[in-house]
């Protein structure tokens, strides 16, 4: 069975996208770091322009786990989908053990930066929340500018989200990774 691992910055669709490749497959569970991470009742770090080492082990840790619960439901018949943010600082390289397994599909996705905002905005729960995924959106695409070539030349199925829906999205990648 698959596992894929969705990743972009926010408000670009990643759990949306994610739920309904899973609905494709009779047997999936969805993994979305974020709730692993929001786990934490007390000293839960949160992203933002600078990193800590508490932020840092928490992705870590999540990330580990993810991957972990990815292997163990892949054992017992399902199809695997995992989202989670696009890291600036780490690359994701907390999925080395996950990307050196085999069948596993790593998507990014990648509207435009301005649609990511306009996203953002019809989404946000309050101007701080806005201005926070706003700040976060920024800083993804400004780290993405530079690792795009890597991300490709890695193996990286990299979609624009900005048009075409979640059936669109969800049909190219079945489509590259199952042709």
């Amino acid at each position: 069975m698959p596992i894929f691992l969705i990743v972009g910055g926010p408000a670009v669709g990643k759990s949306t996208t994610s739920r309904a490749l899973a609905a494709r497959f009779p047997k999936s569970v969805h993994i979305p770091v974020d709730d692993l991470r929001m786990m934490v009742v007390a000293g839960l770090a949160q992203p933002g322009a600078a990193w800590g080492e508490a932020l840092v082990e928490q992705l870590r840790l999540a990330r580990e786990n993810a991957t972990n619960m990815a292997l163990r439901y892949r054992e017992a018949g399902f199809a695997v989908v995992i989202d989670d943010f696009w890291d600036p600082f780490s690359h994701l390289g907390e999925y080395a053990e996950l990307f050196s397994e085999p069948g596993v599909s790593k998507v990014l996705l990648y509207p435009s930066q301005e649609t990511a905002h306009a996203r953002n905005r019809a989404r946000a729960d309050s101007g701080s929340t806005q201005a926070y995924l706003d700040e976060g959106i920024r800083l993804t695409y400004e780290s993405l500018g530079s690792a795009l070539p890597e991300l490709v030349a890695a193996g990286w199925l990299v979609l624009d989200t900005g048009d075409g829906g979640v059936e669109g999205v969800v049909m190219k990648i079945l489509e590259e990774e199952y042709p």
